[in-house]
């Protein structure tokens, strides 16, 4: 087992109450109206994406390709990423995760609670979440920050789009953790930053922060498990995708409880990675994630 069963557990936990609260985040950015088709004169069904708080814009692409740009904006982000960590530029580093912490957790919140209260809260524990991280700031916002994404992403993301977007990402995954090895220089950063994208589970009394406990494989001392946020937010998008799709089927709790298999599925795969993974080794998790996406969306498909 990766880590103990405790911390084990904590992980899958959380990882599951992201899945759910993003779901309900997207849940309350669509709709679905019904209108005539004109040319058949028959009533259709549409899916209609609400507008975003804070006078945000969606990007404008096609659904089908949209993934292009999806994985497009991954690699220049990632690249941009790798030149600040060469030239130690942390301040910029900080201040783009504290806008994209600040943003995607207002417009979480605002699923909820009034904008200006959302904008107020969401500014608070971005500032707390980089500037005087604690466990427990750090895991409270991640179940909220990937729901935003997907209230931006999903209404621009078709399922065929969706599943490339796994499989790609997937196949990135196991190039930059285990050739490249990139992501494993990427996640080094962050916590020696005291600034990640992710869940982390210290094993200490959980005051320390990232920095304190420390991510990297091999030291005894002050050992935290860690689950990046790309493997808590694609299989969000690809489950929002599918209650989308389900939405045009079936009445919203119906839909929603469906869409939920997604979440199961993909928290069995993470599980069967962490009970057979060993100590002290960086996994590419996406590979895993992915296919239990797909089996969920296997038997979402037997059902419907």
């Amino acid at each position: 087992m990766k880590h103990t069963l405790k911390i084990t557990l904590l992980l899958i936990l959380f990882f599951f109450i992201a899945q759910f609260v993003g779901l309900a985040i997207v849940s309350k950015y669509i709709h679905v109206e019904e209108r005539v088709d004109p040319a058949t004169s028959l009533p259709v069904k549409e899916v209609i994406a609400e507008d975003l708080p804070f006078n945000l814009e969606r990007p404008q692409v096609e659904q089908s390709s949209s993934y292009i740009w999806i994985i497009a904006a991954i690699l220049i982000g990632t690249v941009i990423l790798l030149v600040l960590i060469k030239f130690k530029r942390v301040m910029l580093w900080k201040l783009w995760f504290f806008l994209a912490v600040f943003f995607t957790m207002a417009i979480a919140f605002s699923a909820f609670i009034p904008q200006k209260i959302a904008a107020m809260l969401s500014f608070a524990l971005a500032v707390i979440k980089v500037y005087k991280p604690v466990p427990i700031v750090q895991n409270f916002t991640e179940i909220f920050i990937y729901g935003g994404l997907a209230a931006i992403f999903v209404p621009v993301i078709n399922i065929f789009a969706a599943f490339m977007l796994l499989i790609i990402i997937s196949i990135y995954d196991i190039i930059a953790v285990r050739q490249t090895k990139h992501m494993v220089t990427l996640a080094k950063f962050q916590a020696k930053t005291n600034v990640f994208a992710g869940l982390f589970m210290p094993y200490g009394q959980g005051k320390a922060s990232a920095k304190e406990q420390g991510i990297i494989p091999g030291k005894d001392n002050g050992r935290i498990a860690v689950l990046g946020g790309g493997d808590i937010g694609f299989p969000l998008l690809f489950a929002g995708v599918v209650l989308k799709e389900l939405m045009l089927e079936s009445a919203f709790p119906l839909g929603f409880l469906k869409s939920l298999i997604i979440p199961v599925f993909a928290t069995i795969a993470l599980s069967y990675l962490l009970v057979k993974g060993e100590k002290d080794k960086f996994y590419p998790a996406m590979p895993y994630i992915s296919a239990g996406c797909f089996l969920g969306y296997l038997t979402v498909f037997m059902i419907m």
